[in-house]
């Protein structure tokens, strides 16, 4: 019986660009809950979700190591290249 890695958990994220999307991600989500609590109009609570969300999803890809967009395109930096 082979068990195989499912697609999700393969690293493809460079170890620096992992702390990059980690630290970028956390500082674009809190400038978004702040922007949040002041929002003055429905088009900018909007928008402000949009930046959360995108925050959150920097943090998560750089947390798991994993970026699908990285996956669906066929990129695959050189450093986790050379461990497989």
């Amino acid at each position: 019986m082979t068990t195989a890695t499912p697609q999700w958990r393969t690293i493809n994220i460079t170890p620096l660009e992992r702390v990059g999307r980690i630290v970028i991600g956390a500082a674009v989500a809190i400038v978004a809950v702040a922007l949040l609590v002041g929002a003055s109009s429905v088009w900018a609570v909007v928008l402000e979700i949009l930046l959360l969300a995108a925050g959150l999803d920097l943090v998560v890809t750089g947390a798991l190591g994993h970026c699908p967009l990285y996956q669906a395109l066929g990129y695959t930096p050189k450093s986790p290249r050379a461990a497989r």
